[in-house]
């Protein structure tokens, strides 16, 4: 969603401004969106590096969606990250992308933000998700393009390599695969494991803010009315 940085406001000025809005849309859909908010983290991310499919793309964000990652990156210096429309299905609204106009720029933007970068491949022997330590701090799991994989300079950089375990003849999943059973496996483990996983209490009213704002009709208007134009 593109809107202007709020970051700055405190809790009580989104609160005020939620509450207005929630009197415009059914009180069964602000509960879905407060519950939802509820149930985001940040304390794990997901980069998609250079990944050049539409389908691709728009599936990642569903699986994190899906789980509750508020936040992923992505890389571009090869192709545009586009999500397919028809498989995303306006999921991409309510995760926020982070787009970086290189590798070395995002995963510098993800350990000044506290991260981990754990590299997903088939090729490092290393953790699995059943024996990644979630416990140690916050994560960003990084995936590659559909046929080459992370770049050498992810696999540089990476504190970490991740790998799912294969009993087939098959060597890897697919990206998209790959990304729904790993979201899933670790965003679960997160939430019984860490006890700060969620977002805190401002950042959850930023969001809610602007989802509110992409929900009702009009929103600026409204608000413009009761509290005048927003700065």
């Amino acid at each position: 969603m593109k809107m202007k940085n709020t970051a700055n406001r405190d809790t009580a000025w989104y609160g005020a401004r939620t509450a207005s809005l929630a009197e415009f849309m059914t009180p069964e859909r602000n509960e879905v969106l407060r519950r939802t908010v509820a149930m985001r983290t940040r304390y794990m991310t997901v980069l998609a590096e250079n990944m050049f499919h539409g389908q691709n793309a728009a599936a990642l964000i569903r699986h994190c969606e899906a789980f509750g990652i508020q936040e992923m990156h992505t890389v571009e210096t090869l192709c545009r990250f586009d999500p397919n429309p028809d498989i995303a299905r306006g999921t991409d609204q309510w995760v926020d992308v982070r787009r970086h106009s290189s590798t070395a720029g995002a995963l510098a933007a993800l350990r000044r933000d506290g991260y981990r970068i754990v590299a997903t491949t088939p090729h490092r022997e290393d953790v699995t998700p059943e024996t990644f330590d979630v416990t140690r701090g916050p994560f960003a799991l990084v995936f590659g393009t559909e046929h080459a994989g992370i770049s050498d300079e992810v696999i540089a950089g990476a504190d970490e390599f991740l790998r799912i375990p294969m009993c087939g003849m098959v060597e890897s999943l697919n990206v998209s695969a790959s990304a729904a059973i790993l979201i899933y496996m670790l965003s679960e483990r997160v939430r019984l494991t860490v006890g700060d996983w969620r977002m805190d209490e401002a950042r959850q009213a930023e969001v809610l803010y602007r989802w509110m704002m992409s929900s009702v009709k009009d929103a600026k208007g409204i608000l413009a009315r009761k509290f005048g134009n927003l700065p």
